[in-house]
């Protein structure tokens, strides 16, 4: 029988740091990435609009040892976000810390044991502070967990890796999809390619709430834990980080609500169908919901009419200029339910938007197939992740 054995951290790291203390000096036309724990994103590092840039030279100055078996785990401030370092050219910000597996274990098998919930309820109830929370170096070195043979875990993460590669492949076939769409809408209603070059003198701009029920989330007070829940079973209430991470379809939520909170505090749930725009702070994120739930105030939804307009209107709200809305250094404040609701749109004639939904239906379809799929085999990987790290579930018991 295959005798699993005690580890801390320490034990199966060549090194393990964190990031730069300090602030580098920014160049906006630099080739290297000043990333924090916000840019570890499932498994990857993410680099966004907003994510800093520093020169060749400035970098040099605080290089760390990143190598082909470098994992990095966000401490600070959001705590216990993963990912494997790929050759990106990126320096650390102090809210990463970053560690190399020694060869003796196996690599996929550590960034298992770091990815798990085990791991990240273990090291949250350790950090230290009020405001912001943080997780010390010497938190990390002594984290503890059990672990096989080199074989078996090589076994082990194979079988968590191919559920990580099909839903990978997933989510880049559904990215392709909506570039298609997206490209067909930038031809029709930007390009106006059906319509010899020009808006047809038909079409309307008009306010977006002339032609759609657009109304506002709520939270109920938050220092009243009874209105809120972790339970699915309860009414699902998503946020912009849900947005975030669930793309162009929103199946689930981080968060819950009672019943009691959504009847007490009169909580419009909205139906499957709905597209939901954040507004708050983080503008332009869209999705569309595949069930009823509800939102908070930072998330506006689209009620739509009828099924032929849905698509247009997704597509309409990724591709919005939002910095028309207001002054742009001010834009992710200014802008408020008021001024979405009275956002300028295009509106074509029913019958273009009947012949562009049937068009690109068949695309969205396919989306919404493969996010079910990412969401089952999500849901599969996080059922056997924490068995088959334990030693709990035998990798003779799987069918596999």
């Amino acid at each position: 029988m295959e005798q699993w054995k005690e580890y801390q951290l320490k034990d199966v790291t060549t090194i393990l740091g964190d990031g730069l203390h300090g602030t580098p000096e920014y160049d906006e036309n630099g080739t290297v990435f000043f990333i924090n724990g916000n840019n570890l994103v499932d498994g990857k590092i993410e680099i966004k609009d907003s994510t800093k840039r520093v020169s060749e030279e400035e970098a040099n100055k605080y290089r760390k040892n990143l190598t082909q078996r470098t994992i990095f785990v966000s401490i600070n401030g959001t705590i216990g976000n993963v990912a494997k370092y790929k050759g990106e050219a990126c320096i650390l910000g102090k809210s990463a810390c970053y560690f190399n597996v020694a060869e003796n274990f196996d690599l996929n098998f550590i960034y298992y044991v770091v990815a798990s919930q085990q791991f990240k309820d273990a090291i949250t109830r350790l950090a230290t502070g009020t405001t912001i929370k943080n997780v010390s170096l010497e938190t990390m070195r002594n984290y503890s967990f059990m672990a096989p043979s080199i074989n078996e875990q090589k076994r082990i993460s194979s079988i968590l890796s191919s559920l990580d590669s099909k839903i990978e492949l997933n989510r880049r076939i559904n990215d392709n999809l909506e570039q298609q769409a997206q490209a067909l809408f930038k031809a029709w209603f930007v390009e106006f390619e059906p319509f010899g070059g020009t808006m047809p003198s038909n079409w309307e701009i008009c306010e977006a709430q002339k032609y759609f029920n657009i109304n506002i989330g709520k939270t109920p007070p938050r220092n009243e834990m009874r209105w809120f829940s972790q339970k699915s079973t309860d009414c699902k209430w998503a946020s912009i980080s849900d947005l975030g991470k669930c793309g162009l379809f929103i199946n689930d939520t981080s968060e819950y609500l009672t019943k009691d909170a959504v009847e007490t505090f009169n909580i419009i749930v909205v139906p499957k169908g709905t597209i939901l725009l954040s507004f708050k702070l983080t503008l332009g994120r869209v999705s569309i919901t595949t069930c009823p739930l509800t939102t908070n105030e930072a998330i506006a939804r689209f009620l739509i009419n009828h099924d032929y307009e849905r698509e247009y209107l997704y597509l309409l709200l990724k591709q919005f200029d939002y910095t028309s809305l207001g002054n742009t250094s001010s834009i992710a404040t200014a802008v408020n339910s008021k001024i979405i609701r009275s956002m300028p749109i295009m509106m074509p004639t029913v019958d273009v938007l009947q012949r562009f939904h049937h068009i690109v239906s068949p695309i969205f379809t396919r989306m919404r197939f493969l996010s079910d799929e990412i969401m089952q085999l999500t849901d599969t990987r996080n059922t056997v992740l924490p068995q088959l790290m334990s030693g709990g579930l035998k990798i003779n018991n799987l069918n596999c």
